[in-house]
């Protein structure tokens, strides 16, 4: 977007733009989002940036009025640099926090220099700057959201120290951290943890993603209702519990239980990851739209988001599981699989809803008669292998520098073929362009109209003009008609995924 263009959006209060540029004013040093209530500057005391850790690091402050870390994190990046992508899910992971940009563009296969570059193009900021950029804004809005003690905030928003906290927010405000509390504003947070809210880019389609995780539900770890969704989780050896319900004002709200404070970073990444709140479904769909097979999808639901997974390894391990049997007997194994090897979980909201046990860790089931449970040995086999492989290097299930080379190491995996590897990286390592071609839902759906199915390497051809966003493709093809989903077991059963062998996914 040109000057002009942007100074538009800013006079109209233009709510589209929201997320995708901010405005900084050099008289006064705040930077706004587009919809900020304030008079719109003379445009010589104006500029504008494609991200708040472009203004922030240029030396401006966020405006205390219209709140930019309120404002949708949008991925506007994603499809054009997917390294940037990746880049991000890893610094939201907590790259930045244990090591340097080095080390970040090492695990993604790119030189340093590359990597700022890619960062200066796409977000205008540095990889350091968008760390501490998003540190900053989790600070202020737990500060102006949550009645949390300050000590608490520097901790749960991923500062090292309070002197650290104390002396960023002095110097980019002018001013403490507590006096940027807002008493009339800050909601009461739960007896044991609090309550963030969590900004999209609307439509959101909660239907559909509630559905789309209600089928994959495991009893005695998630409940998923109309208008709720909470589960147990593990992070960082800490258990604690989220609870996830809808707002009126383009925002889920998420109650998150956890002891350790400085998990809360983490477990934000991983709501905003599985209900997709980066993604930017206008955009999106107006790529997808082009396509006259999908054009109608996306009209019947332009909100539609590409649910994520909340642990690599868990998704995994119900893949191996769901082979050649129903939902429902799938869903019965990952229940006995938690009850026998899942960590009890002791918090009154999480018994007051059902919610007894977390997902068991790869570390727990090394070495376990897995097969016990009831199925197949080689089954039980190839488990306590992905378990011995994954807690031997965790990293697997993180962003790689492309999408091929993460397709393959997740082949690595005992009991994973090509379909389950582009399942992982669509839904676990939030690849936008993951796309499993061998699925037979996604091959019934693209029939012609004498109900001829296309074979996987007619699709994965056809699928070349969705691309960067072949996987809300997918989304689109599986919504369109739910029984074509995968719903339960998610992979094939085989020696290496054969897709007319899906029957339980």
């Amino acid at each position: 977007m040109d000057f002009e263009a942007c100074r538009r959006a800013f006079q109209t209060r233009d709510a589209r733009f929201d997320g995708r540029i901010f405005g900084a004013v050099k008289t006064t040093g705040i930077y706004c989002r587009p919809i900020c209530p304030a008079r719109t500057p003379k445009p010589q005391n104006m500029t504008f940036y494609p991200t708040a850790a472009a203004a922030q690091e240029a030396g401006y402050r966020p405006c205390l009025r219209c709140r930019p870390e309120a404002s949708p994190d949008l991925g506007a990046w994603r499809g054009t640099s997917n390294t940037v992508s990746r880049a991000l899910a890893l610094i939201e992971a907590g790259a930045m926090d244990s090591g340097d940009v080095d080390a970040l563009a090492s695990r993604l296969g790119v030189g340093e220099r590359q990597l700022r570059r890619l960062f200066r193009q796409h977000l205008g900021a540095s990889p350091v700057s968008v760390a501490q950029t998003r540190r900053v804004l989790l600070a202020k809005q737990l500060i102006q959201e949550t009645r949390l003690p300050m000590g608490e905030v520097a901790l749960a928003s991923g500062f090292g120290s309070v002197r650290r906290f104390n002396e960023t927010f002095q110097q980019l405000f002018g001013r403490p951290p507590g006096e940027l509390r807002r008493s009339r504003q800050a909601e009461i947070p739960a007896a044991d943890g609090i309550t963030v809210r969590l900004p999209y880019k609307p439509p959101y389609d909660w239907e559909a993603i509630i559905r789309f995780l209600a089928d994959r539900a495991i009893p005695g770890v998630e409940l998923v209702e109309p208008g709720r969704y909470a589960r147990t989780l593990s992070v960082d050896g800490a258990t604690g519990v989220v609870i996830v319900t809808p707002r009126k004002d383009g925002a889920l709200s998420a109650e998150i239980r956890f002891p350790k404070m400085n998990a809360l970073p983490a477990v934000i990444a991983r709501i905003r990851r599985v209900f997709d709140l980066s993604a930017d479904p206008i955009l999106i769909g107006a790529h997808l739209s082009q396509d006259p097979a999908l054009a109608p999808l996306v009209a019947a639901r332009p909100g539609l988001r590409a649910p994520g997974a909340w642990d690599g390894f868990e998704l995994a391990v119900r893949a191996i599981l769901g082979q050649q049997i129903t939902v429902t007997a799938a869903r019965n194994l990952a229940a006995k699989l938690v009850e026998r090897y899942g960590e009890p979980i002791e918090d009154r909201a999480a018994a007051d809803l059902g919610l007894t046990r977390v997902f068991p860790t790869p570390e727990r089931l090394v070495g376990e008669d897995i097969a016990a449970l009831g199925m197949p040995r080689a089954r039980g086999a190839a488990l306590e292998g992905l378990a011995r492989t994954v807690a031997a290097d965790r990293s697997i299930f993180t962003p790689r520098g492309d999408l091929r080379s993460a397709i393959d190491a997740l082949k690595a995996l005992p009991g994973v073929g090509e379909w389950t590897a582009q399942y992982i990286a669509l839904r676990e390592l939030r690849e936008p362009d993951a796309f499993p071609q061998a699925d037979i839902g996604l091959m019934r759906a693209m029939a012609d109209q004498n109900g001829v199915r296309p074979t996987a390497d007619q699709l994965l051809a056809r699928s070349a003009a969705w691309t960067p966003w072949r996987a809300y493709a997918a989304q689109h093809l599986w919504a369109h008609d739910p029984g074509l989903a995968p719903a339960g077991a998610e992979t094939t059963p085989s020696k290496k995924d054969k897709p007319d062998d899906r029957q339980a996914a």
